[in-house]
C-alpha cells in the first residue's frame, strides 16, 4: 500500500499529516464508519457501497499505522460488522467470524506477499502458494453441523455474536440438511456468503413492485433482507443462493491446504466457486484479478473484488491474526465511482470530544447504485483549501479516506450567488466558545475547532454516554443513542453512574419510566434487567467505556492485560504523573503504549471531575480481574518478555505473536520488571541493560526450549 494516500486534509499524504490533523481525521472516520456499519448490518440499507467503505477504512488504517497512539475509543479497525439485531436470538460464534484486510492497487498485493514472506522467514526461492477467488457481495453466514446434521445457522453480526437464522437458512435448496460423507467431522462449521443472482433479483423486484411492496436497491440488500425475515415462509419464497469458502470450529480438517478443504466441501455437496485457483507469485495473483475483473459484468452475481489466501494451512496457523483480520488473507477490491451534484448547505455537528464537524448537505445523487445526500467535510481548513461554497457544483466520490467525500469544486459551473461558509466561533449546541487549541511543541493551531463547554454541553454529554453504552463498552441491551437523548431531555441521567441508579430513583418517582412516551412496563423492566446484568464487567471494557482520549478497545485490552485489576491500573497511572518515576517507565514500556497514550491516561485521572465520575461508577459496578480467555497456564504466562537482535529461527513479528498467545507480555524495552530478554545476534544496548539489571537472558534455542511444551489451541 502506498504511503501517499489521499485524505480529508485535501490531497495531503498520510506521512505529511501532523498528529492534530490525524486526530481530527480519525474522529470523522470513526463517526462515518459507525453510521455505515449500523445501516449495512442491522438495517440492510447501506448508506455507502462496499468498495467505498473499504477505501475509507484504508485511509483509517494508514493513519493508525503511522500514529498508533491515536487509535480512538470508537475505532472501526477494532470491530467487525455491527451488533446483532434484537429481533433474533443471539449466537456466540465458537470461532470469531473476522473480516479481511484490503488491497486497492498492485503495490498493495506485492506488499501482502512480502509481509507474509518476512513473517514466515521465507526466502524468494521458497514456494508460497496463494489461492484467488471472487469476493461475493452478499451476507456472511455460518452453518454448524453436528453428527452430519445442520443444527444452527448464524449471521456474522459483530464477529463474536450473530443472529440465529437457522429456520430461514433451512429453506435454501443449496444447503444440505444432512451430510453423509464418512470424513465429515462430528462437529463442523462451514462459512460462506448468501447472495441473489441478477436475474432472480430483477424478477423479485418486479413481483415486489406489482404487489405494491418495497423494491430493493441491489441484490445484496435483497439477499440480506430476505434471509433476515422473522417468518421463514417469506425467506422460502425468495431465490437465495450460497457459496461456501471457509470454516470455523471443526477437526479434523479434510486436507492440509485451503484448496484441498474447499474441494472436500464440493465433494460433501456444498456449492463452491468454480473460479477459485492457485497462484504462485504476485504476478499470477494480479493476472487472476484482471481476469475476474474482466468477467465481472458477465457473472450472474455481484462481486466487489478478489480474495487471496495463503494455501498451506500450517502457514495460516503460524501467521495467525492481527486485530480484526487474518494475516494470511486479503481482499483486493475493485475501484469505486464518482458523480457530480450540488452543495446545498453546510451544517455543523458537535461530537463527544467537543469537535465541531462540518457536514455537506448534497442534492441527492446516485453513486455506484447508492443514493448519496451528505458527506463530511472534516474541518474548516478543508473547506477553505477546496474553496467550497454553498451552491457550488461538486464532484462526489464514494471512496478515499471518508465516504462519501467531496473531491473538488467544478469552478466553471459556480453560480454567481454561491456564498462562502463562515465557520462558527461559538458552539451551535450550547453557545460556548469554540476554539482551536495551539499545539505546545509546534505552536500550530489544531485542525479541529472544539467547544469549550465540556460536560455542560448537551452534545458532548450525549456522545459520551452513547459511547459508554456502546457495543465494545458496557453494551447495554435496549439502550442506545435515542434512549440516551430522551433520558437527557427528561433529566434522568447526566453521568454513567446515573444509569445504574436509575431503577432506584424510578421506583421513588411520581413520573415512572414505564409511563413515559415510547416505554411500557415490560420495556422498562427489560432495560433495568439489562443494566443490572452489566454491574460486573470485564476490565478492558470498563477502561474503554471511560472514553479516555487515545484509548481504544485494543489499548484498553493492553492495559487490562498488563495491570490485571483496575486498582493496580489506577495506582500505576496516578504514580506515572512524574515522568521520571518507575511507574511512568513501566507504563510507556508496554508494547503498544507510547508517551502520547500514557500522558492521556495521566491527564484523565489528574482531573478531579473524572476521578469523581469514576468513583461514583465504581460504587455501582465491579470491573473483573483481567483473565486471558481460553488460555491454559504456560511456562511464560504473565511473564514480561523483550526480544532484541536478529532472530534467525523466526521473525520478530512471529515471536511476539506466539509469546502473547502463550500469555506473556511483550515489552519494547528492558526494565527491572522484565523476566526474559530473548537475544539474537547483534543484540546491543538492551542486552547490556538486561545484564546490568540481572534480567535472565535467553538465546533463541533456550527460548524455544522454554516454550516447546506450550502449543496454541
Amino acid at each position: 500500500m502506498s504511503d501517499r494516500q489521499q485524505g480529508n486534509n485535501g490531497d495531503r499524504a498520510v506521512e505529511e499529516l501532523d498528529k492534530q490533523a490525524a486526530r481530527a481525521e480519525l474522529a470523522h472516520l470513526y463517526k462515518e464508519m459507525g453510521r455505515a456499519d449500523e445501516a449495512y448490518y442491522n438495517h440492510d440499507d447501506p448508506i455507502m457501497d462496499d468498495a467505498a467503505y473499504d477505501a475509507m477504512r484504508r485511509r483509517l488504517l494508514a493513519i493508525e499505522a503511522r500514529f498508533p497512539e491515536l487509535q480512538g475509543p470508537d475505532s472501526p479497525s477494532l470491530r467487525v460488522g455491527a451488533a446483532p439485531s434484537e429481533r433474533f436470538e443471539k449466537v456466540r460464534h465458537a470461532v470469531p467470524m473476522l473480516s479481511l484486510g484490503n488491497a486497492f492497487d498492485d503495490r498493495d498485493v506485492v506488499e501482502f506477499i512480502e509481509r507474509i514472506r518476512r513473517f514466515l522467514g521465507l526466502d524468494e526461492a521458497d514456494e508460497l502458494a496463494i489461492t484467488s477467488e471472487p469476493k461475493i457481495d452478499g451476507l456472511s453466514i455460518s452453518l454448524r453441523y453436528e453428527k452430519g446434521r445442520l443444527v444452527q445457522a448464524a449471521t456474522r453480526g459483530d464477529g463474536s455474536e450473530g443472529e440465529d437464522v437457522t429456520r430461514n437458512i433451512m429453506t435454501l435448496k443449496q444447503v444440505p440438511q444432512h451430510v453423509e460423507a464418512e470424513d465429515f467431522p462430528d462437529v463442523f462449521e462451514l462459512r460462506g456468503e448468501v447472495y441473489m443472482s441478477h436475474a432472480d433479483f430483477a424478477a423479485l423486484n418486479e413481483r415486489q413492485k406489482a404487489a405494491g411492496e418495497k423494491v430493493f436497491a441491489n441484490p445484496r440488500n435483497a439477499a440480506a433482507g430476505s434471509l433476515r425475515q422473522l417468518d421463514p415462509k417469506i425467506t422460502a419464497q425468495r431465490p437465495l443462493k450460497l457459496f461456501v469458502y471457509a470454516w470455523g470450529e471443526g477437526e479434523p480438517l479434510p486436507g492440509k491446504t485451503q484448496m484441498a478443504v474447499i474441494e472436500s466441501f464440493k465433494r460433501w455437496g456444498f456449492p463452491v466457486n468454480p473460479l477459485m485457483k492457485i497462484n504462485h507469485s504476485a504476478t499470477e495473483l494480479l493476472e487472476a484479478y484482471r481476469i475476474i475483473e474482466q468477467q465481472r459484468a458477465e457473472l450472474p452475481y455481484d462481486i466487489d473484488g478478489v480474495v487471496y489466501k495463503v494455501n498451506r494451512l500450517d502457514y495460516q496457523q503460524r501467521l495467525g491474526f492481527v486485530s480484526r483480520s487474518p494475516r494470511w488473507a486479503i481482499a483486493h477490491k475493485f475501484p469505486a465511482e464518482k458523480a457530480v451534484t450540488r452543495l446545498l448547505d453546510i451544517e455543523i455537528q458537535v461530537g463527544r470530544t467537543g469537535a465541531l464537524t462540518p457536514v455537506a448537505r448534497l442534492q441527492p445523487v446516485t453513486v455506484g447504485g447508492v443514493v448519496v445526500s451528505n458527506a463530511t467535510l472534516h474541518n474548516e481548513d478543508e473547506i477553505a483549501r477546496k474553496d467550497l461554497r454553498i451552491g457550488d457544483t461538486v464532484i462526489v466520490q464514494r471512496a478515499g479516506d471518508v465516504i462519501p467525500q467531496v473531491v473538488e469544486v467544478v469552478i466553471e459551473r459556480r453560480p454567481e450567488d454561491a456564498r462562502p461558509f463562515v465557520f462558527p466561533r461559538f458552539c451551535p449546541v450550547c453557545g460556548a466558545h469554540a476554539v482551536r487549541e495551539m499545539h505546545p511543541s509546534t505552536g500550530e493551531p489544531d485542525k479541529v475547532r472544539r467547544c469549550t463547554g465540556g460536560l455542560s454541553c448537551p452534545a458532548q454529554i450525549r456522545e459520551r454516554l452513547a459511547h459508554f453504552v456502546s457495543r465494545d463498552a458496557f453494551d447495554i441491551d435496549g439502550l442506545g443513542k435515542k434512549q440516551i437523548e430522551a433520558f437527557l431531555r427528561w433529566g434522568l441521567v447526566k453521568t454513567p453512574a446515573d444509569l445504574f441508579t436509575l431503577e432506584r430513583r424510578d421506583a421513588e418517582s411520581l413520573d415512572r419510566l414505564k409511563n413515559r412516551e415510547g416505554w411500557g412496563r415490560k420495556s422498562a423492566a427489560n432495560l433495568f434487567a439489562a443494566i443490572n446484568e452489566r454491574r460486573t464487567i470485564s476490565l478492558d471494557r470498563f477502561v474503554y467505556a471511560l472514553g479516555i482520549r487515545h484509548v481504544g478497545a485494543t489499548t484498553a485490552k493492553l492495559l487490562a492485560r498488563s495491570y490485571g485489576t483496575f486498582g493496580r491500573l489506577h495506582e500505576a497511572v496516578t504514580g506515572a504523573a512524574d515522568e521520571d518515576s518507575e511507574a511512568w517507565q513501566e507504563l510507556v514500556n508496554i508494547d503498544g503504549i507510547g508517551p502520547v497514550v500514557a500522558r492521556a491516561l495521566v491527564e484523565f485521572f489528574a482531573e478531579q471531575h473524572n476521578e469523581d465520575v469514576v468513583a461514583a461508577l465504581l460504587r455501582e459496578v465491579t470491573p473483573e480481574e483481567f483473565v486471558i480467555e481460553d488460555m491454559t497456564q504456560t511456562a511464560i504466562s504473565g511473564k514480561t518478555v523483550v526480544f532484541t537482535g536478529k532472530l534467525e529461527r523466526f521473525s520478530r513479528a512471529e515471536a511476539k505473536d506466539r509469546a502473547e498467545r502463550l500469555g506473556a507480555k511483550v515489552a519494547g524495552s528492558v526494565s527491572k520488571k522484565t523476566d526474559y530478554l530473548v537475544a539474537g545476534p547483534g543484540a546491543g544496548s538492551k542486552l547490556k541493560k538486561a545484564e546490568s539489571l540481572g534480567v535472565k537472558v535467553l538465546s533463541e534455542e533456550e527460548w524455544l526450549a522454554l516454550v516447546s511444551g506450550d502449543t496454541e489451541s
